[in-house]
This record gives structure tokens, sequence and C-alpha cells, in this order.
């Protein structure tokens, strides 16, 4: 990186890409002051044309879908099974909230002495800023709910992977949203991220990244009362019961740790065991992560790409020390790229590997006794975005559940993530909620208006 310019680096190989051009100053405030610009009119589209250009945009993302599949697996170290999902998705999440303009509905409210109804208005520039590890879909859970309540939108690109938000920014022009509606601007989480903050056109900030960033930003929104969205860490639990089905268990319990290299949010990177089936449980478990095919991210056959950096690699490397102890590794490539294997480790309840997120292929495996016990030691964090449950009853799953302190949970599967549900975290995993079929609600103000019907008597 210079003061201008950064090189994207493939995290496979450790070759340049592509040298991107950073923004400074000048020019967030110029793309600030185009999305303002554009914002009027942009409000005033009828809600059917927001839909329809929006559902164009979906139609030119699926259109791409193989070419911005292909640029995350050399940019951000994807799968090619993992980028076409992601890249599905921002097409899918597009679609699902072009249907939000013309459903977005008001409310007529009784009240004495005449007519109460109350209007959505949409903010003005909302700021989104995007991590690296899922530079698509965390982009679309921003920008379309943000553009289909009629708000403009200036996205930042994680510097590391900026290169599927200017091809997304490239389809949104060819789908033919109008010019400054929706605008990327790469540049440093100093300079453009900051400016977001600071700037009084821009009425709020979107940040999904780590918890430490969230809260300066939220700190800083607070000196304009800017509406502020959060998503940040995560220590997520996976917690399996003696009456769960282990062989399942065990064979979901890699794809729940170790996909993008661990490096999700949603990591289920604590697994707790019920003690009189742990020993069974970790037969079962070793040739699940031994099997993963961890490689070359093109290949269809390969189950785990790279770490994102040479930096993320010495993070991740540090919480498996000499003496760690590891129950059992896969295997990883040897030469160029930021390969780690992905590892098992068996450590105490306040071990740094349990207790802290890692971001990356390093799952931690305890015991515990009972409901009560998996609850407390699941609880024993400051995080709380999401877990699995894994169960056959229905009436354990319902109560560990409620107990557990966490915005997304799933039973008896990893998948608590939807574009057609909510999601957030409790604690310091964040702040609000994205996705679902309320998100426009954190993109708009809600307007009261009472209209006096005085009697004709």
């Amino acid at each position: 990186m210079t003061a201008t310019t950064f090189d994207v680096i493939n995290p496979s190989t450790e070759e340049v890409i592509e040298t991107v051009t950073l923004a400074g100053l000048a020019e967030v405030d110029d793309a600030i002051a185009r999305a303002a610009g554009a914002f009027e009119s942009w409000r005033a589209v009828a809600p059917a044309d927001r839909s329809l250009l929006l559902r164009r945009f979906a139609a030119a993302v699926d259109t791409d879908l193989e070419n911005l599949a292909r640029l995350e697996v050399i940019n951000a170290g994807h799968t090619i099974g993992n980028a076409r999902w992601e890249a599905g998705n921002v097409r899918d999440v597009l679609t699902y909230y072009s249907a939000a303009p013309e459903r977005h509905f008001g409310k007529q409210i009784p009240v004495a002495g005449g007519v109460n109804i109350t209007f959505h208005e949409p903010l003005g520039v909302v700021g989104v800023i995007v991590p690296w590890n899922f530079p698509m879909p965390i982009a679309a859970w921003g920008f379309a709910p943000a553009l289909a309540a009629g708000n403009t939108v200036v996205l930042k690109p994680a510097e590391l992977t900026p290169l599927t938000a200017i091809r997304l920014a490239e389809l949104s022009r060819e789908a033919g949203i109008p010019e400054g509606v929706f605008q990327v601007v790469p540049g440093k989480g100093s300079v453009v991220g900051e400016r977001f903050v600071t700037h009084p056109a821009v009425r709020k900030v979107v940040f999904t990244g780590s918890t430490g960033v969230g809260k300066k930003i939220m700190a800083g929104c607070a000196e304009q009362v800017k509406r502020v969205t959060l998503e940040l860490g995560g220590k997520s639990a996976n917690i399996v019961f003696d009456d769960a089905d282990l062989e399942l268990a065990a064979a979901a319990a890699p794809g729940g740790a170790f996909d993008n290299a661990g490096q999700d949010c949603c990591s289920r990177s604590r697994i707790l065991v019920q003690r009189n089936v742990y020993d069974r449980f970790m037969e079962l478990l070793e040739p699940a992560v031994k099997a993963l095919t961890v490689g070359d991210p093109s290949d269809e056959a390969t189950s785990m790409g790279p770490l994102i950096s040479a930096q993320q690699r010495r993070t991740v490397a540090g919480f498996v020390p000499d003496n760690a102890p590891i129950a059992f590794q896969g295997q990883a490539p040897a030469g160029a790229g930021f390969w780690f294997p992905p590892t098992v480790l068996t450590p105490d309840l306040d071990s740094p590997s349990f207790t802290e997120e890692i971001f990356g292929p390093v799952v931690a495996v305890v015991p515990f006794t009972d409901e009560a016990d998996a609850i407390r030691i699941a609880n024993n964090t400051e995080y709380g975005l999401s877990g699995s449950i894994w169960t056959s009853g229905v009436d354990r799953a319902l109560r560990v559940a409620r107990g557990v302190e966490a915005g997304n949970l799933s039973v008896n599967s990893h998948s608590s993530v939807r574009y057609s549900t909510p999601f957030g975290g409790f604690k310091q995993s964040g702040l609000g909620r994205e996705l679902g079929p309320d998100a426009l609600d954190s993109f708009t103000e809600t307007k009261n208006v009472f209209i006096s019907t005085p009697s004709l008597a």
C-alpha cells in the first residue's frame, strides 16, 4: 500500500492481481456530494419503477455470476463453490428487496377527531463499510435494502478485497441504476470509513467488522446522533447433546467451523460436547477433519482455501503455539499462499483459543455435563452472534435456544443466516438487525401525520 494505491494480492499464490487507486478525502467528499445530489430524484422514483431497476440489477448480477465468482476466488481465496453461492446471494438479496418498495406499508392508527397515518421516509445517504471475509454478500445485505427504501449508497470495500464490489457498481450502472445512487469508493478505513462517520450528509453508517472498530464508529456517530448498524465479532458455540445424531453432528462440525477457512463471524469455533459422548464424538470428528481438501480454491474438489493474508496467518498461528493441546489437524499445502491446516484443540475454558475470536481454521472442543452447564459455557463470552444446538428433543432444543445469548441459532444444522430472516448479534456482537422483511425499517424514519376531520354537524 502507498498513500494512493493498493496492490491486491491473490492469497493462494501471493501474486499481485491488480493495483487499485485509493480514494483521498476529496474523492470521498465528491462521492458523498453526488449521492446527496441523487437522493431527491431517487426517493421520488415510483415504487414500481424502483422495484424494476433492482430486478434489472439482480439480472445483471446473474448474467455475470461466473465472472464475479472467479474474481472472488483470486481476490479472497474463496473456493469456487462458495464464491458462486456468494454471487448468487447478491442476486437473490436484490431480488428479495426488489419487492419491498411496493410493500413497505405505513399504518392507519385509530385516533379521536381525525385520521392518523404513518409514512416510511428514506434517510438520505447511507455509508456501507464492508469487510474482507465475505465481500459480496455483506455488501448486498447493506446496499439492497437501503436502495429499496429510497436511500443512496456509498460503499467502501475492504482494502484487501475491492474487486467484486467495483464490478457490482459497474453492473448497477449497466442495469440502469441512476448515476450517484450506488457508488463504490475503495480506500483506507481511516479515510473513507472515517469520513462516513464525520460527514453530516451521511445519515447512517452500516459496518461489519471487528468489535473494536465498531465501538469507535458507534462513538463517532454519536456526535451527530447518526444511525448505525453494527455486525461485529463472534465466538459461537456448537452444542452437541448425548441424544443427538453424533454421526451427523460430527460430519457437519468441520463445515460449521472451517467454512471460508474459519474467517466467519458466525463460525462455530467452540464445540461443546456432553461429557458421556465426548470421546465418541472426537473419534467421529477426526476423520471428518482430515478428509477436508485444502488447496487451490479454483478446483471444484477443494473444501477450504487459504487465509486472506500473511498477517492473518500470523494471527491464527499465535493461537496454536508449539505447546498447544492439538487433538488432530488436517493438511495444508506448502509453498506460496497463506495456508493453515484445519486444527482441533482441546483447551481449558480460560485458554485464549477458547475465549477469543481467532478468525481462522482452529476449533476448540470441550466437554460439559448438563443443559445448565452447556448454557453457562456458551454464554461465558462477550460475544453473542450465532450458534448451533444438536439434540433429538424439541423441548431441549427450545429450552437451550432460549437460554443461549445469541442472535442467530440453528438446531441440528449450521444454517442460521438467510436473507429472508433477521440477522444480528447480542452483546458485543453488534447492534441492530439486517436482512429479513423488516430491514427497510432500519433505513427509514417513521413519520406520523394526523389529519383533523371535524364533525360536519
